[in-house]
């Protein structure tokens, strides 16, 4: 890839982050928790998706991109160190809410997650606008 696809590519991602934030606001104000609380977390997920398109790095697990960002990104003190912490949060809760029978998400869950997304967003877009060649 070239650096303008590239940063497409980026670009792309941080906007499908965005779309997932809107639908989690969406489905929250209408205490739809459990499709919030996914929709919150693949916000997340697709901004540091973004972050990795910059050096060309993809995982096909969900668990595979987290450990790759905690260990480049969290652990390098590129990013916060409780961003990193929030993130591996957020992965539990949305497998716990997606994937444990009778798991009910409150509505605290769900408002962390929500946070959390705005924080990586806000961190991601920064990060790649200062890093785009």
């Amino acid at each position: 890839m070239d650096n303008k696809e590239i940063e497409i590519l980026a670009k792309y991602r941080l906007e499908q982050s965005k779309e997932n934030l809107e639908e989690a606001e969406a489905l929250f104000n209408i205490s739809k928790f459990k499709g919030a609380n996914n929709r919150a977390y693949y916000s997340i997920f697709h901004a540091i998706k973004a972050i990795l398109a910059l050096e060309q790095t993809d995982f096909k697990k969900h668990s595979s991109v987290i450990a790759y960002f905690n260990k480049e990104y969290i652990s390098k003190k590129i990013f916060p160190r409780e961003l990193g912490k929030s993130v591996s949060e957020a992965r539990f809760f949305r497998e716990k809410s997606d994937y444990v029978d009778f798991y009910i998400v409150t509505k605290e869950e769900c408002q962390m997650q929500i946070e959390t997304a705005k924080i990586m967003i806000e961190n991601a877009e920064k990060y790649i606008n200062e890093n785009i060649k």
